[in-house]
């Protein structure tokens, strides 16, 4: 059996996923980065986070998959290019409690309206044919409103389709919105053992019994480190817990995302056995610069990429359909 088959094979076994995740044109592999989190839906997966607003259609300044604190007119995101970092015998904790000492400090951009809409664009990997004729049609492109009462995506030229949802509240089960993430980030404390002892008193995600509470609180944390809005001081908090747990490995030296940008690999191992060998793995891209997300995918064991997207583009706008 060969490891594109074992992840559908996997995925049999986990409850279908709430219409959030089922909106039209979403079909790149990422479904499989859902493998094994059992009755664990995603709060909202993965938009990726924010810093500012701007009213209408400008696009907030960006500089990595975190809207957090940037500055400037650009709406690209743009990794730096580095090739001389090298990461060889750094620990995952190490790693992790710089990174959250490089962004605790980074400037908040003002948090979006209730009505607004935060829009990415992402490119996927491995690239994704779409619709009847089977067509590589790029990029896709995606709106969710902050409230979380509606969202959209498309891959090139094809019509929205608005979706209306009502994550707040529990309205959908475990899915929370942008808005609802975002407090739950801003309130979380500075030190790792505080955060990981929040996130277990809120259990947000129900844990899964069968699972350690390692693995919970991780299942838990990536979530949130997909929030399409994120405070810098939530973001540093989520590093240090995650540098409490076991299970990950910093990639000692950098690897090109589906952009073809440079990029930190922290890997993390999912805990699920393989039938081709070893563990399938999480891979957080993280930009060596900013130390932000800028993607994320899964690889096999032997480290073949399975599925994942990086992000080129987020802005907040007034109305879906809207490009930055």
């Amino acid at each position: 059996m060969d490891e594109m088959t074992e992840v559908r094979a996997l995925r049999a076994h986990v409850p279908a996923p709430d219409r959030a995740r089922l909106a039209p044109g979403r079909t790149r592999l990422t479904e499989a980065a859902r493998v094994g989190r059992s009755r664990r839906a995603r709060w909202l997966r993965r938009e990726f986070a924010l810093v500012g607003v701007v009213a209408a259609v400008t696009a907030v300044a960006v500089a990595a998959t975190l809207l957090v604190g940037s500055s400037g007119s650009r709406d690209t995101v743009r990794p730096a290019a580095t090739p001389d970092v090298r990461y060889r015998g750094v620990t995952t904790a190490e790693f992790l409690r710089q990174a959250a000492d490089a962004v605790q400090t980074q400037p908040d951009g003002t948090v979006p309206t209730a009505k607004q809409w935060i829009y990415t664009k992402e490119a996927q990997e491995p690239p994704q044919p779409v619709g009847r004729t089977g067509r590589f049609v790029g990029p896709e492109e995606k709106w969710i409103r902050y409230d979380g009462s509606a969202m959209t995506s498309r891959f090139g030229d094809e019509p929205l389709h608005i979706m209306k949802m009502h994550l707040e509240n529990g309205g959908e089960g475990d899915d929370r919105s942008p808005r609802e993430m975002y407090r739950v980030l801003a309130a979380l404390p500075t030190d790792g053992r505080g955060t990981l002892k929040a996130l277990r008193e809120q259990n947000a995600i129900a844990d899964d019994k069968g699972s350690s509470q390692a693995r919970n609180d991780y299942s838990e944390i990536s979530v949130l480190l997909s929030n399409p809005v994120m405070p810098a001081k939530g973001l540093a908090s989520l590093y240090r817990a995650l540098a409490l747990l076991p299970g990950g490995k910093v990639t000692g030296h950098l690897v090109k995302d589906a952009a073809g940008r440079r990029v930190i690999a922290l890997n993390w191992n999912r805990g699920e056995p393989s039938k081709t060998g070893g563990s399938m793995l999480d891979q957080w891209l993280i930009d060596p610069q900013t130390h932000r997300i800028v993607g994320e995918r899964i690889v096999s064991a032997h480290g073949k990429v399975l599925g994942g997207s990086s992000l080129l583009t987020t802005a907040v706008v007034d109305k879906p359909g809207t490009r930055p």
